[in-house]
C-alpha cells in the first residue's frame, strides 16, 4: 500500500504541475482513466474486426516518417495490427525510418517545403513548428472522442507558443501509474558471464565496476574483447555526455542537476564529476579497453557490436539499446548457454551511495507525432489515431491477440504462457506488427493500466513479467537478492519538474542556443579528451573548459533555476 501511495502522491504534483505550469508545452506523460471498458475482459482478436457493413468502402495509403534509426521501412498493413486497424479503418500507413542525420533529413523536408502524411521528428521537433510544417490538431482533439478521453485534461501543456496543437504525445498515462520492473533506463551494463566469474560480486562503484571489466579482459586476451564503448552518434550524444549526472545520484533531467532542497539548478559539462568521467575513458583507451570508433560508429553499428558477444560493458538507456538485448535473450532461450552473453544493469555511482536511475512519474512536452500541411486527408489520419486510441486498439497493439499471443484466466488477469513467450522473439514482433506500433504513434503510455485493472504493458503486468524470466534470469536474480531488476536500484525520489528536459524552450532562445552550442563543444571536445595520451589530458581538458567557458552557463542556470522554483511552488499550492 504504501508503495501505491507513493506512486499515486507522486503523479498527482505532477499532474498539479503540468496543468497549471506548462502551458505552452508540447508533450504529456499523464491522463484521464479510460472511459471505455473492452468487451470480453479486454481481449483482441480478429472478431474484433469490423462487419462488412461497417468495413470502410474506399482504403488509403499515407506516407509517415519517423525521425528514430532502427527500423525497417514497411507498411503498416503488412504486419498483423496493422492489418486489422487497416480492416477497420481502411487506412495504411507506408512507414520510411531515419538513415543518416536527423537535422539533415527534417532540413530537407523544411527547404522543400514538401513533407511525409505524418511526421516524427524527433528531437527535431522545433524546427517543424518553426517553419510552419504542422497544421493544428485542436479542432480534431475536439472532434474525436477517443483523443478528446486521453488528451483533453492536458490540452495547456500540449498548446504551442501561439495557442496551437501541433504533435500529440507518444503518450500519456491512463489510469494507474505502473513501475517498471525491467531497466528501461540508464544503467551500467556488463555481460553476465562477468558477474559469474567473479562469483556475483555487489558492484556499486565507479571504480569496481571498471576494474571488474579490466580483470575479465585481462583474463580472456584470446577473445580480443572491447572493454568498453559509448554511443556518440547524432542526437544519441547524451549517452557519452549524461553518465556524470547519474554518477553524481541524479537521475536524467538533461543537462541539468537539482538540488532536492533549494531546487537550484546547476550544469555539470565542466564539474569535476565530467572530468573523471572522461579521465576513466582516458585511461580505458591508455588500456586498449576503449573502442575509439565509438565517436564514429552510427546507431546501427553500435547496437550490430552490443549484440556480438564481444563488448564487455557500456553506459546507456535500456530502451535505447533495446533491439541488441532482444536479440542476445532471443538466442538464449533457444541455447541457454548464450544466457552468459546478455547484459546485467548495474547502479553505479562514484561512491556506491544512493542511486536515481529509475525515472520517477513525469511527462515529456517536447517530443510528439503531427500531421503536416502536406498531408492529404487529415480528418482521415485522425480518424485513425482516434481508432488507435480505443481500448481494445491499445490492448492489441501491446497484447495482441487472446488466445494467440495472450491468454485470460479466469479472475480476468491477463497473461502470457511459456510457449507464448517463446514464440514472441524478434522476427514475430517484427511481423506481427509489436515492434512498429510499441512507441511511434498516439497511445497510452507504457507505465498505463488498462479499464479492467491489467497492465497495459505485458512486460510490467506481474505474471508476464516472472513467466518470461529464464532459469538463468531467475538464478542471477537470487544471487543478488531479488525477484525483478528494478529491486537492484533505489526507489526515485518525486520529483514534479521531471524531466527538467522537457521544460520547453522557444527556438532561438538562450537557452536552446546554450544547449546547441554545448553539443557542439563537447561533440569537438570529448575525443580530443579522451583519445589524448595520459599526459596530455589536462592540457586538452583545460582546452574544453576555456571554450566552454565563453558560454553563458550562469543565464542557462538561473533560468532553469526560476523554471523549476516555479513548478514546486504550483505543487505547493502557492
Amino acid at each position: 500500500m504504501a508503495k501505491k501511495k507513493f506512486w499515486l502522491t507522486a503523479l498527482s504534483l505532477v499532474m498539479i504541475v503540468s496543468i497549471l505550469a506548462a502551458c505552452n508545452g508540447k508533450n504529456n506523460d499523464a491522463g484521464s482513466s479510460p472511459s471505455s471498458s473492452a468487451g470480453d475482459n479486454g481481449g483482441s482478436s480478429a472478431s474484433n474486426a469490423p462487419s462488412d457493413s461497417e468495413k470502410p468502402k474506399d482504403k488509403v495509403t499515407f506516407t509517415y516518417f519517423d525521425g528514430v534509426a532502427g527500423k525497417k521501412d514497411k507498411n503498416t498493413n503488412e504486419t498483423t495490427i496493422g492489418k486489422l486497424l487497416e480492416d477497420q479503418t481502411g487506412v495504411n500507413f507506408k512507414m520510411e525510418f531515419l538513415v543518416g542525420d536527423l537535422n539533415t533529413k527534417i532540413g530537407t523536408f523544411i527547404a522543400s517545403n514538401e513533407y511525409p502524411d505524418v511526421l516524427l521528428p524527433d528531437a527535431a521537433i522545433d524546427k517543424v513548428i518553426d517553419a510552419g510544417g504542422f497544421i493544428d490538431l485542436t479542432p480534431y482533439i475536439e472532434k474525436y472522442p477517443n483523443l478528446k478521453r486521453v488528451y483533453g485534461p492536458y490540452l495547456n501543456q500540449m498548446k504551442s507558443a501561439d495557442g496551437k496543437i501541433y504533435i500529440l504525445p507518444l503518450s500519456s498515462v491512463v489510469g494507474d501509474y505502473v513501475p517498471d520492473p525491467n531497466i528501461n533506463q540508464g544503467a551500467f551494463w556488463v555481460q553476465r558471464r562477468v558477474l559469474k566469474e567473479a562469483g556475483y560480486p555487489k558492484i556499486k562503484t565507479f571504480d569496481e565496476y571498471f576494474k571488474l571489466i579490466e580483470d575479465f579482459v585481462a583474463k580472456h586476451k584470446d577473445e580480443k574483447l572491447t572493454g568498453f564503448l559509448t554511443l556518440t552518434h547524432d542526437w544519441r550524444f547524451f549517452a557519452t555526455s549524461n553518465p556524470p549526472m547519474h554518477l553524481m545520484g541524479y537521475p536524467n533531467d538533461g543537462n541539468v542537476i537539482v538540488d532536492m532542497k533549494t531546487y537550484e539548478a546547476k550544469t555539470y559539462a565542466t564539474n569535476d564529476a565530467t572530468k573523471r568521467w572522461l579521465q576513466k575513458l582516458n585511461e580505458l583507451n591508455a588500456k586498449g579497453l576503449f573502442d575509439k570508433a565509438s565517436f564514429v560508429d552510427n546507431y546501427d553499428q553500435y547496437i550490430a557490436k552490443l549484440a556480438s558477444h564481444k563488448v564487455v560493458g557500456f553506459f546507456d538507456y535500456g530502451w535505447q539499446i533495446n533491439n541488441a538485448q532482444l536479440n542476445l535473450q532471443d538466442a538464449a532461450k533457444k541455447d541457454p548457454a548464450l544466457d552468459d552473453f546478455v547484459y546485467f544493469p548495474l547502479p553505479v555511482t562514484f561512491d556506491g551511495g544512493k542511486d536515481q536511475y529509475l525515472d520517477p512519474p513525469g511527462f515529456v512536452k517536447n517530443r510528439g507525432v503531427g500531421v503536416t500541411v502536406s498531408a492529404k486527408d487529415p480528418d482521415r489520419i485522425m480518424q485513425f489515431f482516434d481508432t488507435l486510441l480505443k481500448e481494445e486498439n491499445q490492448i492489441l497493439r501491446s497484447w495482441g491477440i487472446k488466445g494467440e499471443t495472450y491468454e485470460v484466466d479466469d479472475k480476468g488477469r491477463f497473461y502470457r504462457t511459456k510457449e507464448q513467450t517463446i514464440k514472441i522473439d524478434e522476427a514475430f514482433r517484427e511481423s506481427f506488427g509489436f515492434k512498429y506500433f510499441d512507441w511511434d504513434w498516439p497511445q497510452y503510455n507504457t507505465n498505463s493500466t488498462l479499464a479492467n485493472g491489467n497492465a497495459l504493458s505485458p512486460a510490467l503486468q506481474p505474471e508476464v513479467f516472472q513467466i518470461n524470466l529464464t532459469d538463468k534470469d531467475k538464478e542471477i536474480l537470487d544471487k543478488y537478492g531479488v525477484k525483478t531488476y528494478s529491486q537492484l536500484f533505489s526507489p526515485p525520489d518525486p520529483r514534479p519538474w521531471f524531466p527538467a528536459w522537457g521544460i520547453p524552450k522557444k527556438q532561438g532562445s538562450p537557452q536552446q542556443i546554450w544547449e546547441t552550442k554545448k553539443d557542439e563543444i563537447q561533440k569537438k571536445h570529448f575525443p580530443k579528451i579522451v583519445l589524448a595520451s595520459p599526459d596530455k589530458f589536462e592540457s586538452a581538458w583545460n582546452e574544453y573548459v576555456t571554450e566552454f567557458g565563453k558560454l553563458d552557463t550562469a543565464g542557462y542556470e538561473k533560468w532553469y533555476t526560476e523554471q523549476i522554483r516555479e513548478i514546486m511552488k504550483t505543487a505547493a499550492g502557492n
